[in-house]
């Protein structure tokens, strides 16, 4: 038969590692829990970022509809920023965390703050503190920030929300900026255009002495028309006198020159005007001028078009970017906590004894392990 089962010397070493390894360290842990570990207050607050987008009569009629879009949600924005080293240093600037996590160090230096630490050191301070949960399909955040007293925490809480508040404001008038920007851009361009055109338009009016060349042409077919039917009367005058008179009758002599020197000036008259070979002496033509100034005209009113439209795109984006605003709107206010429901002790102390255990009972079969290899 088998012989009875007792105690041996490795088996007093295992129990003896086990009271020195787990239990004792098991106890440490728990007394520092009870005795020193200070007291944590926490504060609530929880967000999300609103967006309001008016829609304009045309987008309500099936007209423009935005064509912009963005990579990432404000929302995500928000999530990432809440863990940067700029916030925490923010933070710090505001309500000088340092010194609400280093009030009791004496006393607990494990879950206290060394004012000493880096920026670094801050921020993983702050991790350890500040509890961000983000429910990324609802777009919804609640912050949990944690402190020695009650008030420490709701400061915390509450100046954290104002920060955030800041950094959506940011982005909002970013975004602004960015929707207006290219719409001013394109109206001071049409704006120097059109000042160029009506420049030139000015320019050209001083240098030929001419408000319109238009009125003037009017003028000058005018007196051209005079001209053409006085000419007429005075060859009708011409064939009536060589046929009631004789050839040497003075009056057709005169009625000749008569007609010679309508004709030069209806010549001259008609060079002016560019409807005959040559130019006048010492001036434009006036089918030159005219060209050149309704091109000028033509330019000035393409530019003031132009301006036109440039002004309604730019009163449009000015308008779109009011319609579309973001906030953040806190639907948990910071609150103030009544008691103190951290350090969770108990939890705390079981997670350190399931970690004692795992670490005490693998070191154990390794030395058994390595007992049997031999």
């Amino acid at each position: 038969m088998a012989s009875s089962a007792r105690l041996r010397k490795r088996h007093w070493g295992v129990l003896a590692s086990f009271v020195l390894g787990v239990v004792l360290p098991i106890l440490v842990v728990g007394w520092y829990l009870w005795t020193k570990a200070a007291d944590q207050y926490a504060s609530t607050v929880a967000f999300s970022v609103r967006t309001e987008e008016n829609n304009s009569a045309l987008e309500l009629l099936g007209g423009i509809t935005s064509l912009s879009g963005s990579s990432s949600s404000d929302t995500d924005i928000l999530f990432e920023y809440l863990q940067s080293q700029k916030l925490v240093s923010d933070m710090d600037a505001a309500v000088n965390l340092r010194a609400i996590w280093s009030k009791p160090l004496d006393q607990d230096p494990y879950f206290a703050f060394d004012p000493a630490g880096s920026i670094e050191d801050l921020v993983a301070h702050w991790d350890r503190m500040v509890d961000i949960y983000y429910d990324d399909g609802a777009g919804l955040i609640e912050v949990r920030a944690r402190a020695f007293t009650a008030k420490d925490a709701q400061l915390i809480s509450s100046t954290l929300f104002g920060q955030s508040s800041a950094m959506i404001n940011d982005l909002s008038a970013i975004a602004r900026e960015d929707a207006i920007g290219y719409a001013r851009q394109d109206l001071e361009a049409a704006q120097d255009q059109l000042k160029t055109a009506r420049e030139a338009v000015t320019l050209f009016r001083n240098a030929n002495q001419l408000v319109d060349p238009s009125v003037d042409l009017q003028t000058q077919a005018g007196l051209l028309g005079t001209l053409e039917g006085q000419l007429a009367d005075a060859l009708i005058e011409f064939d009536l006198l060589r046929l009631s008179t004789r050839s040497d009758d003075p009056r057709i002599t005169q009625a000749e020159r008569r007609i010679d020197v309508i004709q030069d000036r209806i010549n001259a008259e008609r060079r002016k005007l560019g409807l005959a070979g040559g130019t006048a002496e010492g001036d434009d033509v006036y089918a030159n001028l005219f060209g050149e100034y309704e091109r000028l005209v033509v330019d000035r009113e393409f530019a003031e078009a132009s301006y036109t439209a440039a002004r309604a795109s730019y009163e449009s984006a000015q308008a779109e970017a009011r319609r579309q605003s973001r906030y953040l709107a806190a639907y948990v206010k910071p609150t103030l906590a009544e008691s103190a429901r951290f350090p969770e002790r108990g939890v705390l102390l079981g997670l350190a004894a399931l970690l004692i255990l795992l670490v005490w009972g693998t070191i154990v079969l390794v030395i058994y392990a390595l007992k049997d290899r031999r």
